[in-house]
């Protein structure tokens, strides 16, 4: 283009913008968060809690080299109907989840949204059962409202 005023120089600001903004999709952290990627895979679709519907109480067997059934609650989660698998924490909190009881999960704090610890594919904790946190359930500080 003979005549034109457009810079063409190896190292001319706007070549080096463009080629670093072609060159960042190669990245592939850059990538996912662009297209949303963990958004749409994620069943609480990017929000740091959700109500869910406890379905049924399971232990899940620990990863190796523990050995020990921690115990879980499958949720139907209400704003999507997706199911997942919730970790109780504390020390005889089975006791005072029930089927049915409306609970409130957060994600568990692994590295990068995933598990935590020696759970396989366990992602999430319960922090609230039918509205009172599960903390002063335990610890016998409140009693569960019956619904």
């Amino acid at each position: 283009m003979p005549g034109s005023k457009a810079p063409k120089g190896e190292f001319a600001a706007g070549l080096l913008t463009r080629k670093r903004k072609k060159f960042r999709w190669k990245d592939r952290y850059y990538k996912r968060r662009q297209l949303k990627l963990d958004i749409k895979a994620d069943p609480l679709e990017g929000a740091p809690q959700a109500r869910g519907i406890v379905l049924e109480k399971v232990g899940i067997e620990s990863k190796q080299p523990n050995s020990a059934i921690r115990k879980c609650v499958r949720v139907q989660l209400i704003k999507n109907g997706k199911q997942i698998t919730a970790f109780l924490p504390g020390d005889g909190a089975l006791l005072y989840v029930d089927e049915h009881d409306e609970v409130i999960v957060a994600g568990i704090g692994g590295s990068k949204g995933r598990s935590m610890g020696d759970l396989p594919g366990v992602r999430w904790k319960v922090t609230q059962v039918n509205g009172v946190a599960l903390d002063s359930l335990i610890l016998k500080k409140k009693e569960k409202p019956i619904r």
